[in-house]
């Protein structure tokens, strides 16, 4: 084979071949494990040289398809607890097709008035989601991470500015450093934005009360005081240990009272806002200056997705816009350019499977989900509380379950804990890997895929144990 030009005629059937696989895939999800040990040795089915001719696209399709369905980590299924990842629900993973069918990108206006309008209404449904006002800025963007650095870098813009200086324009030279203060609960991402942006990874200074990482307020409000100049805090909304949350509201008590950039990490805790039981854990979200989460996690999109929104809508244009190329819009277009708010030029069109998504199960469906999840997490926490051999670290507070095996006799816990964990992956029934939390390495397992059920977590307290049973010290 060459030319694909000679083969235009092959789309409909390679796209025929995936669609036929995919029922009894997605169906398989519910009962198939979530890794198969044996999966490795198809990987090798991937490489080889390069092809000097093609096989052509129905068998290249096919053995792809042939190797992904037995190699994939099947992570959109119901049992998979590791990180925080959710799956795709029906209507996101039919919005995802049509966005690669329809191929947009809508990083200007003049690309794809289609895709466009589609980020802008899908903006505007998420802050009404959230409880965020109508006027904050907002962007899609490809994960938390770089969600976080699209906001982060707003905040940058905004600090540097105070000191007399575009840094959109001239950089960071002669700038001091930017202080950024935040409890223990600091996400890697974040460090990871700061450590992009030129501001560097280790510049957090932590303020904790507990080795848990919990804020201490006091502290806080002392080094803000003796700070020269602005300053950024982080409020964490979902601690990944636990899903513990940072006191939004008085940290955004002390962010007015000081001067500072409040910016808000709610890569998953976010999605709190849509439960009335857990509302109150994201009190003060509206007062942040900058908010982020996740799309492939709560949200349940395929990756890659993310939301970055900002109170001053004018500053993701400031910090990212005005190229002054001849080819792009310029001063006097009207539309919403998506290019100049965040960091991606070409840009998928991000926005279909979240809009199929939320409106197909609304509001309503999205809370009904998210207080599943609540009652599930609660189930397991229960279910670890009664097990003779298991621990409960931290009390249950959203949908991630903190927690360890032990067993009479055996001393060095976070030992047995981490063979556990390496068996558990091994064994690929259930996926849920170790933390270490509060110096103890522990299981926490995350519960945010909307096939998820009660027996999913009831199979994983049992192979837990199963597991744990046979191991020694």
């Amino acid at each position: 084979m060459a030319d694909p030009i000679h083969e235009r005629d092959a789309t409909g059937k390679a796209l025929d071949l995936v669609a036929e696989a995919a029922a009894p895939y997605l169906e398989s999800l519910t009962t198939r494990p979530v890794s198969d040990p044996g999966a490795e040795e198809s990987l090798g089915e991937l490489g080889g040289p390069l092809p000097e001719h093609g096989d052509g696209t129905l068998a290249g399709v096919s053995r792809l398809l042939r190797t992904g369905t037995r190699a994939a980590t099947h992570s959109a299924g119901p049992r998979f607890f590791h990180f925080v990842v959710g799956g795709a629900t029906p209507a996101a993973l039919a919005g995802d097709w049509i966005a690669s069918l329809l191929d947009q990108n809508p990083g200007n206006w003049a690309a794809s008035p289609f895709g466009t309008q589609a980020e802008t209404v899908v903006l505007g449904w998420l802050k009404d989601l959230f409880g965020l006002p109508e006027s904050y800025g907002g962007v899609l963007t490809t994960s938390a991470t770089s969600a976080n650095f699209t906001a982060l870098s707003a905040a940058r813009f905004w600090w540097a500015e105070r000191h007399g200086v575009d840094v959109t324009v001239d950089g960071l030279a002669g700038l001091p450093p930017m202080p950024v203060f935040s409890s223990g609960y600091v996400h890697v991402s974040t460090r990871k934005a700061l450590q992009m942006l030129g501001l560097g990874r280790d510049t957090v200074r932590r303020f904790a009360r507990d080795d848990a990482g919990r804020v201490d307020l006091p502290a806080l409000d002392r080094a803000l005081a003796e700070t020269d100049g602005p300053a950024v805090i982080v409020a964490n909304a979902g601690e990944v240990n636990t899903g513990d949350f940072d006191p939004i509201d008085e940290m955004a008590e002390l962010a007015e009272r000081h001067g500072a950039w409040l910016h808000v990490d709610g890569a998953f805790g976010l999605f709190a806002a849509l439960s009335s039981r857990a509302r109150h854990l994201v009190d003060g979200i509206e007062r942040a200056d900058s908010v982020i989460s996740d799309g492939h996690k709560w949200l349940n999109v395929p990756y890659e997705s993310g939301f970055a929104f900002v109170r001053d809508a004018a500053l993701l244009g400031r910090a990212f816009g005005a190229w002054d190329a001849p080819y792009l819009p310029g001063d006097g277009d009207d539309h919403v350019n998506y290019q100049f708010l965040g960091p991606d030029s070409s840009r998928r069109a991000r926005a279909l499977p979240i809009w199929a998504t939320l409106r197909a199960y609304g509001r309503e469906g999205y809370r009904a989900m998210v207080e599943r999840h609540l009652d599930l997490a609660a189930h397991l926490g229960r279910l670890v509380e009664e097990a003779p051999d298991l621990e409960l670290l931290a009390p249950v507070r959203l949908c991630v379950v903190c927690f360890r095996y032990r067993r009479p006799g055996i001393e060095d816990l976070d030992a047995l804990n981490t063979r556990l964990g390496a068996e558990l992956l091994a064994d690929g029934r259930v996926f849920a890997g170790t933390t270490v939390y509060r110096g103890m390495t522990a299981l926490r397992p995350a519960i945010v895929n909307w096939r998820t059920t009660e027996a999913d977590v009831e199979l994983l307290v049992s192979i837990v144990r199963e597991i744990g049973s046979r191991l020694t010290a």
